[in-house]
């Protein structure tokens, strides 16, 4: 198997295209993508095209059968991660016509690439990290108290409220600053609010623990999430559905062990703290190891990531939480990583520039 060694690989508008087709069918010929390509007005000979799907199934984004006349080309996993994919179009066709994956994909995470941002995207992480670990020297101990309460308390209702909590950003406030219950909330929706603020403090406290995944730290920090809200601790032992989605996790505690290994493993070989973060955010929420509170877990531990390597944790607090969910509909379906990665990199700019926590 090829690996990327060096940077994301950045395909052209040909390519893309290929991959889109390649999406929604199962096995073509070269002469049927280039009907296919036809049809969209791409244009290209038959013979261009033929170049391009061999540079393609070379770079492992194809796989190919058979042989001459008869080689036939199909999706291989690194070319579903790769795939440009418009979310608002994909996630507007009714759940059971769309053309993504029902099932779990046991390639994905070892075939992910060693380094998953561009380096443009990696410029601008860093840039903005840099002015973050400038900013953060020359705060009193007083105004670092206030900037942590403000992070834990937007991040506390932003994560909430992608979960369908009705908290407001005020009531979150009273309740974890003032320790005041608001009055017409249920009692699951504060504890939720109240066990976000837990986890983040004790990632804060024991961030060295945190330098990469492993299912020990992974348990722990489930385990306060969901601390009096009904839920098991540990790996589920029973199925669990996505709203909205064809995508069905994995239903067997030994495979769900598995998967987790599997992305421990490839998380501790990424390069960047970026990329275990971002691993760790996407991973979490497909294997969704537990009965519940998986994406609360994969924000809170690709956090805790962050605050290992010294980095600038998310808040989420500007993120649109249709935006969200879709991005990581469009990741369940079809693995592709585009839209969640573009929300990673906004979302990390904008706590680097507006927090300010050690």
């Amino acid at each position: 198997m090829i690996r990327l060694l060096k940077n994301m690989l950045k395909l052209n508008k040909k390519q893309q295209k290929i991959l889109e087709i390649f999406l929604k069918k199962d096995q073509l010929s070269s002469s049927q993508v280039h009907s296919e390509l036809t049809i969209l007005k791409e244009e290209g000979s038959l013979v261009t095209i033929k170049r391009a799907l061999s540079e393609m199934a070379r770079l492992n984004l194809l796989k190919t059968s058979g042989g001459g006349r008869s080689t036939v080309y199909s999706l291989k996993t690194l070319g579903r991660i790769l795939t440009g994919v418009n979310t608002k179009e994909y996630c507007a066709i009714e759940p059971d016509k769309r053309f993504g994956q029902k099932q779990y994909n046991f390639d994905l995470f070892s075939d992910f690439p060693d380094e998953i941002f561009s380096n443009n995207e990696l410029e601008n992480l860093k840039s903005a990290t840099a002015q973050y670990k400038q900013r953060i020297k020359k705060i009193s101990k007083t105004i670092q108290k206030k900037e942590l309460e403000r992070l834990v308390v937007e991040l506390s209702w932003k994560s909430s409220k992608i979960e369908g909590n009705t908290y407001s950003l005020l009531d979150t406030e009273k309740l974890l600053l003032e320790n005041k219950v608001a009055s017409n909330k249920t009692k699951d929706e504060t504890q939720m609010i109240l066990n976000h603020k837990a986890a983040f403090d004790f990632v804060h406290k024991n961030a060295k623990q945190f330098k990469t995944l492993n299912r020990k730290n992974m348990e722990e920090l489930h385990a306060i999430l969901v601390k009096n809200l009904g839920v098991d601790f540990g790996l589920r032992k029973k199925p669990v559905g996505v709203i909205g989605s064809i995508y069905q996790p994995l239903d067997n505690i030994y495979q769900i062990a598995e998967a987790v290994e599997g992305l421990c493993k490839t998380i501790a070989q990424t390069k960047t703290p970026y990329d275990k973060a971002f691993l760790a955010l996407i991973g979490l929420s497909y294997i969704q190891p537990f009965e519940d509170g998986n994406k609360r877990t994969s924000r809170l531990m690709a956090n805790a990531i962050l605050l290992a390597h010294g980095l600038a944790p998310l808040s989420y607090r500007s993120i649109d939480e249709d935006e969200y969910r879709e991005a990581l509909l469009v990741f369940y379906e079809i693995n592709a990583i585009e839209p969640f990665k573009k929300i990673f990199v906004e979302q990390y700019i904008f706590s680097a520039e507006n927090y300010s926590v050690k």
